[in-house]
């Protein structure tokens, strides 16, 4: 037996969360396939049977109990859900009683659905049912099936919405050649930036022309606030900063940069000194967060300046189950990895997941959170002048 019993007695008795489901008893293949449908889509779980969820009371099966559901979850499992999953039963003996313990790995090919086709995940301790398209493909994005980066702009055309001196600079850079004109649709649909004449999201955030009617979401939203509430409304400046990521960086770094405080440090007085936090971190951190938000959420990235700090918030939490602690050690997992991988020729960026690592390095007063609540991925600045503040 796998099974700790001290472990299973603390899950117990923490009661229902997102990863765990008490049932006194099952009996319906449907309603049992839909929890389960609902932790293959998240981030998997346990139904522990045989346990008051009033209550916590732990009530115990029957030898028959326990061979009846058996056969019932392995029936929901294979026959009650597209595409079938894997799942794990084991019966554990708790004070002569003994229960059941279903294991459910998150899946692999999400979306995972019910048999009349209905698409559940976990929201809390208990589900719901997934309605909106943008989730569905974000579902197929978590397991690989499909990148926002690579769906189609259907209002666009390679011929006028192609910035081509940008697309023959880049081209020029990576391959030594200049690209052959004659053979664009072609040459675009090879490097997977557009197809059937159209631009992809990662063409036009790239290469595009009129990107801010072209992606009229996917844009910084950058305010300068008066004193240190979110809430407040009071600013200095606002603007909304469009255009290719390129475009996009450079207005975003600008934005920063000019707010920042400058000391000469005993530079020439024509200098134009060095800025409290280094130009580093703002690169590194404004890079990650074009690159690597998520371009399923049609919403803007946020740049928050406040007298205390600086706040970079970006559509989507991490990917993949990447945690604060990993990217802070430099692990990376990418969810575009198109613009990953281009973004090299357009950005000062590396593309291995160091990036973080040198921002921290050259300032470490920064605090990273991955919001789930929000499906927003924070980036705390903390400036200079404030850090011994409470």
């Amino acid at each position: 037996m796998n099974t700790n019993l001290e472990e299973i007695l603390k899950l117990i008795r923490g009661g229902e969360t997102s990863y765990l489901q008490l049932k006194q008893d099952v009996r319906n293949a449907t309603s049992i396939a839909q929890e389960m449908v609902a932790f293959s889509n998240s981030e998997g779980g346990k139904i522990i049977i045989g346990i008051s969820d009033q209550t916590g009371e732990i009530i115990g099966l029957s030898f028959e109990d326990i061979q009846r559901i058996n056969s019932l979850l392995t029936t929901a499992a294979q026959e009650h859900i597209k595409n079938p999953i894997n799942i794990k039963t084991e019966t554990v003996e708790i004070s002569e009683k003994r229960i059941v313990v279903l294991t459910i790995p998150e899946g692999t090919n999400k979306p995972y659905l019910d048999k009349d086709g209905h698409v559940f995940v976990k929201n809390g301790s208990d589900k719901r049912k997934v309605i909106s398209n943008d989730e569905l493909r974000r579902l197929l994005q978590s397991s690989g099936n499909l990148y926002a980066e690579e769906m189609l702009i259907q209002d666009s055309d390679i011929y006028k919405n192609l910035d081509k001196d940008r697309f023959s600079e880049f081209y020029e850079k990576r391959y030594a050649t200049l690209p052959n004109w004659d053979e664009l649709s072609r040459l675009l649909e090879n490097l997977r930036l557009a197809r059937s004449g159209k631009l992809t999201v990662a063409g036009a955030l790239l290469f595009g022309l009129d990107v801010r009617y072209l992606l009229p979401s996917f844009y910084i939203s950058a305010v300068w606030f008066k004193g240190n509430d979110l809430t407040s409304t009071e600013y200095l400046k606002s603007d909304n900063l469009q255009g290719t990521l390129k475009s996009q960086f450079q207005q975003a770094f600008d934005f920063i940069y000019a707010k920042l405080e400058k000391k000469q440090n005993g530079q020439d007085f024509n200098s134009s000194g060095i800025p409290e936090i280094p130009k580093i971190v703002l690169h590194e951190l404004i890079i990650n967060a074009l690159v690597h938000r998520d371009y399923f959420i049609k919403d803007s990235i946020k740049l928050l300046v406040f007298d205390n700090r600086v706040e970079i918030r970006s559509p989507g939490i991490l990917p993949n189950h990447l945690t604060e602690e990993q990217i802070r050690l430099g692990v990376s997992k990418r969810r575009n990895e198109l613009l990953s991988m281009f973004a090299l020729d357009v950005l000062p960026y590396r593309a291995i997941g160091s990036g973080i690592v040198r921002a921290l390095q050259a300032y470490p007063h920064i605090d990273f959170i991955n919001d789930k609540v929000a499906e927003e991925f924070k980036v705390i600045i903390k400036r200079p002048e404030y850090l011994d503040s409470k």
